[in-house]
This record gives C-alpha cells, structure tokens and sequence, in this order.
C-alpha cells in the first residue's frame, strides 16, 4: 500500500491502526468517583510512578506494532486525561469533539483542540450536546451510541441528524458502568464481547442476530474485559487477568496482546479508554 493520503480516517473499531492519540497519566487520581471499578480503589488510591511505568509499556507496544502513537500534554487540573478516548472520536474524515459532561473533566477538549489546530488538522465541535467517545462504537456504516450519565439522547439525536449517510443507533445501558465500551465492543465484523447484565435484552436480541458474542464474567466486566483495543488484522491489547476473554479471544483466531495496565484501570477505563484513533486504514 502507498504512501496513506488521509491525516485523519476511521470507519470501525477493528480496522489497522497508524495514528493515535494518548496521554500520560501523571496527575491521575480519584477525585470523583465515576464507576464501580473506581469506588473499589478509592481508598487504595493509585501509584502513579506504577501507572506511568505501565502506561510507558502500553505506548512501547503500540510503536512496536507500527502505530504512531501522539502524546498531548498533560495538566495537573485534568486528572482524567489518561483517557483521550472520551475528548472525541474520528468518524470517516472527520474527528469529532466532543463536549466533556462532567466538571473533572471539561476543558480537556481544549487540549486536543489546540494539537489538531497545530497539525492544521479541521474538526467538528459537538457543541451544547453531551456527548463522550467511551459511548460511541463505530463499525461501518453503524454507529452505535451509548445513553449513559456522560452521553444523552439529544447528543444521539444530533448524530443521527449529522450523519444521514449513517445508521446511528442508540444503546440504553445501566448507567453505573460509565460508557458503553465498559460493557460491550466490537473486535471484529463477526465477533463483538459484551456483558449482558448491564443492558437491555432488546439490545442484546439485536446484537447476538449481527455478532457472534462472547459473553463477559461479572468478575473480567469488573476488571473492565470488554474494554481490549483491537489494532488491526485480529490483534487485541488486553489485560493478562482477564484470562476468560483472552482464551475466547484466541479460540476465534486473535492474537491476543497482553499489556498489564491494572494500575490504570483502578481509575475506571482500560486500553480503549486511553486510546483516541485518528487514523486507521480506509
């Protein structure tokens, strides 16, 4: 393949990954607790030189699979930033900001802002909506988007409205788990994991009629097992605990990556969560 023309393209979550934007966890801490995974470890508190070291491996493995891996600059106001997946999502072309929900964490968008103006790369402002790229899921032409406390049915509408070329289908899902890629994702066109206590079984109708799904233990949903980053051509980024997902994962001819960030994970969000694509192979 040649030299790639797009700065910025993305048409699901499983396609090869050459561009993504992450953020060190440097000021990472629990100030307010978002989901059950961070009400366990409020009192533990997090190591940060542990989840600086992890995170280092994380971006490491990320380079030695061919993905060029963008670093923002962190700031100690924004103890979340770790997770750049929320601050946006790239759509086709278009990389969409979002407008953060909740106090910690507005003006994070500001940072990527500034980064793609530097680049003197456009995007689209998602303004006035509430809207966060934890609950949207993209595979092909389907966008699947979460109704969570972080993401609202004005903001689905929105997309609905944006995006006629799209079928933008909105997920109710029980809201103690954060984002919709806390409890379902998909890997590949055929294979989506999903844990099916947190949603409707409409929805759960609706997606075991399109993906085989493998179905996620109470105990690896906790240890946030649905939230693997798929980097193209069947390789999954996923937590060595999470034994169960990983064999289900391999059975069905992935090659399973496994990169211990557990120290992050105690902040709520795993290897999705800390990712943000801007480019993946049309």
């Amino acid at each position: 393949m040649g030299e790639n023309p797009y700065k910025t393209f993305c048409k699901s979550e499983y396609d090869v990954l050459k561009r993504v934007i992450l953020c060190q966890p440097q000021y990472m801490n629990i100030r307010d607790v978002i989901n059950e995974t961070q009400k366990h470890f409020e009192n533990e508190g997090i190591h940060i030189e542990r989840a600086l070291e992890q995170h280092d491996v994380l971006v490491r493995t990320l380079k030695e699979n061919d993905v060029e891996v963008i670093l923002l600059p962190y700031h100690k106001k924004y103890p979340e930033q770790v997770f750049t997946r929320d601050i946006g999502f790239t759509l086709g072309q278009t990389i969409f900001v979002a407008e953060m929900a909740t106090d910690v964490r507005f003006g994070e968008q500001n940072v990527l802002k500034q980064w793609l103006e530097d680049e003197e790369i456009s995007y689209y402002n998602l303004i006035g909506e509430r809207i966060e790229g934890g609950d949207v899921m993209i595979d092909q032409n389907t966008i699947y988007v979460g109704l969570s406390d972080r993401t609202n049915e004005e903001a689905a509408a929105q997309l609905k409205r944006l995006l006629v070329q799209y079928e933008v289908i909105p997920i109710d899902f029980k809201e103690k788990y954060l984002h919709l890629d806390c409890v379902f994702n998909v890997v590949s066109p055929e294979v989506a994991l999903i844990y099916p206590n947190a949603l409707t079984q409409k929805d759960i109708d609706y997606f075991a009629s399109r993906y085989e799904l493998i179905e996620v233990s109470e105990e690896e949903q906790f240890q946030l097992g649905t939230n693997v980053l798929n980097i193209g051509n069947k390789r999954v980024l996923s937590l060595p605990i999470n034994e169960n997902v990983n064999k289900q994962l391999r059975d069905r001819g992935f090659q399973v990556i496994e990169v211990d960030i557990t120290e992050i994970i105690k902040s709520g969000g795993s290897f999705r969560c800390c990712t943000l694509p801007i480019l993946r192979e049309p």
